[in-house]
Parts: structure tokens; sequence; C-alpha cells
């Protein structure tokens, strides 16, 4: 875990304010932007540099109520929120009109400020948007933690070439697929 990630445009908020603690509720942030992306045909929040991307998101989604920013365990950028003019925000069904009311919902679901109160991946993928792509029956969520027990000081080569063995071991005919 890191806060460095690629794009700027698709860092949640906590990664933008140097939260220590964050989880999988930033991949929800980033796929929540790229699915805005997809209803507008454009980035949601095209940052120039991290307290624009901040700004950017506050005038869409709106001043943040106190209770709304307890997750920020930085003063420093607690107080910049704080310090933000007041913006009511624009609704989600004004910046895409001719979006399914369904694909608003859960886009309000996974832009939301405070990661405790986002939509969970589990969640998002049981969304009624989203019953004519993701069956339960046939995908059920993990049951136990994904523990990849990677030693983060091995090399590329060497994780690729452990994930191309365990992968061989499920699937042994894309052995014969490799170039």
């Amino acid at each position: 875990m890191t806060e460095y990630v690629v794009t700027r445009w698709y860092r949640a908020p906590e990664l933008l304010l140097c939260c220590d603690n964050y989880g999988t509720s930033i991949d929800v942030w980033s796929v929540g932007c790229i699915f805005a992306e997809i209803l507008g045909r454009k980035p949601i929040f095209p940052g120039t540099e991290c307290l624009n991307q901040l700004k950017l998101i506050i005038n869409v989604l709106g001043s943040q109520k106190e209770a709304d920013i307890e997750f920020i365990d930085n003063p420093k950028a607690r107080r910049y929120i704080k310090s933000l003019p007041h913006s009511r925000g624009t609704h989600f069904s004004h910046l895409y009109p001719h979006a399914d009311p369904l694909a608003i919902d859960l886009l309000q679901r996974m832009l939301v400020f405070d990661p405790t109160k986002r939509i969970t991946v589990t969640e998002a993928l049981l969304h009624p948007y989203m019953s004519g792509l993701f069956d339960p029956r046939s995908n059920p969520p993990a049951q136990v933690p994904l523990d990849l027990d990677i030693d983060e000081n091995m090399g590329e080569h060497m994780i690729r070439e452990r994930m191309w063995h365990e992968m061989l071991h499920y699937h042994p005919e894309a052995a014969f697929a490799r170039a």
C-alpha cells in the first residue's frame, strides 16, 4: 500500500490527504472515477496537481460535514479541507443526464468522500445496475482473505515466475500457449 497512484485523476481522497489508514475502498473510488468517465466520455476529476484534485472533488461532491472528514488523521489535511470555499456540489444526474438512474445510484455510492461510508466491492457487484453482469452464484466472494505471501524484497522476475507456476498448477494447458 502506497500513496503513489500512477494517475492522479483516479486517486481517492484518503490518498490525496496522506491518510495512514486505507484499504480496498481506494479501488472502489478509482473504479468509480473510471465509471464516471465512461458515463460522461471525459474524466470527472482532471486535477492538475494534488490540491487542485481535492478542489475538483469537493466542487462535485460538495463541502463535507464534520462527520465525513473524521477519517482524516492528518490535522493539516483536515484544516485544508475545512478551508476550501463552500460548495453545494453537483448531483451526478445533472452531470450525466442520459445515464441510467441505477448507474447514477451506483456512482453516488462509489464516489463517497469518506471511505468508511463508500460502497464495498461486494456491495457494488451486487448492486442492481450490475445484475446483468455479475452472478454471485457462479462467482462467489472468497470466504478467506487472499494471502499471496510474497516477500517484498523478491524481484519482479521471481514474482512473475511464481505466479506463472501457480497458474500452471490450475491450468497446465497454458504451458503450451506460452510464446
